[in-house]
C-alpha cells in the first residue's frame, strides 16, 4: 500500500517552517493518540511524518527523493517471519521519538512470570559488522544452559522407579493457606514448593542430578541473522532457553549490536555516505566511483553541481526484513576548493572569473 504524504499528514504546506511544522505534529499527536482514545494507526503515522520533517536533512531528502530518501521500514515493533516460526523480532520504537517510546514501551518483559513448569528466559548478546547486518549472517552461540537430564531424561526419578503423588499438596500442585483479616478471611494459593507445582515426586530421586530433572551443559546454537537487521534489534529463539523438570524450557532472546562503519551510516533501509569532489568536477560535470556495501559504483556528477547535494543510488540500500527490494544509497556530495593552487592556476581563475562578470554573472557557482 501506498505511504500518504508527510505534509498531508500534517495537515501543512511544503514551504511550512519548522515551527508551524511543529505545532501541527502537537496538535495531530494530542487528536490521535490512544491514550486519549485516539487511532494508534493514526498517532504512528503523524510521528513518523514529523520525525522526518523536523529534520533539516530528512526534509530535503524527502522533498528531493520522497519515502525513498528517508528509509522505508515502517515504524513497528515486532516481526514473526513465516519461514522460521523460531524466530521473533523485537525492534523497539526505531528512535521515534519520546512520546512514542513513552506510551508504546520497549525495553525487555520476562514471558515466565507467573507460568510454573517453564524454564528460565536466557539473554546473550551479539555484535557484528554493518555488512553482516545487510546482507545476514550466521553467528555460533557458546552457552552453558541447564538442559534435560540425559540420565532421567528430565522425569527427576531415578531409571527403573516412578512418579508417585506429591504427600504436600495431595497431586494439586498448590498450597493454599488462609489468613484471618479484619475483612474476612483471604486464601492464597501458592506453587508446591515439593514437587514445584508438578503434582508428582519421584519414589527415587535420579543419581546424577538429584532430582532436578536438569543439568548444566554447554551449547552451541546455530544463530541465523537475516539480512536488514538493525542495532539493538532483539531475536527470540522460541524454547532455546533453559531447560525444568516436566516442562517446557525457556526462550532466548539475542540482542544485536552491530558495529559502526567507519564511512556509511544507516537510515532505516538508506545507507548514508559523503563523497568529496574537486570544484572543476563540480562545474562542468564529470563521473565519479562511489563505494557502497556492494563495492565502487560509478556515478554520474551533472555540471553545475552545488556542495552538499544528494543523490540517491538505488538498490544499494539494506534490503527490506519481509523481503523483496532493497533501500537506497544517498550520496552527499561536497566540493572542495583547493587550498593551494600556483600563480599560473591563479590567473586562469582570475579570467575565468572576469569573463563570468562580464556577462553580468555573480560568480562561479550560482
Amino acid at each position: 500500500m501506498a505511504q500518504r504524504d508527510y505534509y498531508e499528514i500534517l495537515g501543512v504546506s511544503k514551504g511550512a517552517s519548522a515551527d508551524e511544522i511543529k505545532k501541527a505534529y502537537r496538535k495531530a499527536a494530542i487528536e490521535s493518540h490512544p491514550d486519549r482514545g485516539g487511532d494508534e494507526a493514526k498517532f504512528k503515522e503523524v510521528t513518523e511524518a514529523y520525525e522526518v520533517l523536523k529534520d533539516p536533512g530528512k526534509r530535503q531528502r524527502y522533498d528531493q527523493f520522497g519515502h525513498a530518501g528517508v528509509g522505508g521500514n515502517p515504524a513497528g515493533g515486532g516481526f514473526d517471519f513465516g519461514s522460521n516460526p523460531n524466530v521473533n523480532f523485537d525492534f523497539g520504537d526505531l528512535g521515534l521519538g519520546d512520546i512514542f517510546s513513552s506510551f508504546f514501551g520497549g525495553g525487555f518483559n520476562n514471558p515466565n512470570q507467573g507460568q510454573p513448569g517453564r524454564g528460565h528466559d536466557v539473554e546473550a548478546r551479539v555484535e557484528i559488522d554493518f555488512s553482516e547486518a545487510v546482507f545476514g549472517t550466521e553467528v555460533d552461540l557458546k552457552l552453558t544452559l541447564e538442559d534435560v537430564c540425559e540420565h532421567c531424561k528430565g522425569s527427576t526419578a531415578e531409571p527403573g522407579h516412578d512418579l508417585k503423588t506429591c504427600s504436600t499438596c495431595n497431586g494439586s500442585g498448590q498450597i493454599t493457606r488462609v489468613t484471618r483479616t479484619v475483612f474476612g478471611n483471604i486464601q492464597q494459593a501458592s506453587i508446591c514448593h515439593t514437587c514445584k507445582g508438578s503434582g508428582k515426586v519421584p519414589e527415587k530421586v535420579c543419581t546424577v542430578c538429584n532430582g532436578k530433572g536438569t543439568k548444566a551443559k554447554a551449547q552451541s546454537i546455530k544463530l541465523k541473522v537475516p539480512a536488514g537487521v538493525d542495532d539493538g534489534a532483539t531475536i527470540r529463539l522460541r524454547e532455546h532457553g533453559e531447560a525444568v523438570a516436566n516442562g517446557k524450557k525457556g526462550d532466548l532472546y539475542v540482542f544485536i549490536r552491530v558495529k559502526p562503519h567507519k564511512q556509511f551510516t544507516r537510515e532505516g533501509d538508506l545507507i548514508l555516505s559523503d563523497e568529496h569532489i574537486d570544484m572543476v568536477t563540480a562545474t562542468i560535470g564529470g563521473e565519479i566511483d562511489v563505494n557502497t556495501v556492494d563495492g565502487p559504483v560509478r556515478m554520474k556528477i551533472p555540471a553545475g553541481t552545488q556542495s552538499h547535494s544528494d543523490f540517491k543510488l538505488s538498490g544499494h540500500g539494506v534490503p527490506h526484513l519481509r523481503g523483496g527490494s532493497r533501500g537506497a544509497h544517498i550520496v552527499t556530495v561536497i566540493v572542495d576548493t583547493p587550498v593551494k593552487i600556483s600563480k599560473e592556476q591563479q590567473e586562469l581563475l582570475k579570467k575565468f572569473a572576469e569573463s563570468d562578470g562580464a556577462k553580468g554573472k555573480k560568480g562561479f557557482f550560482r
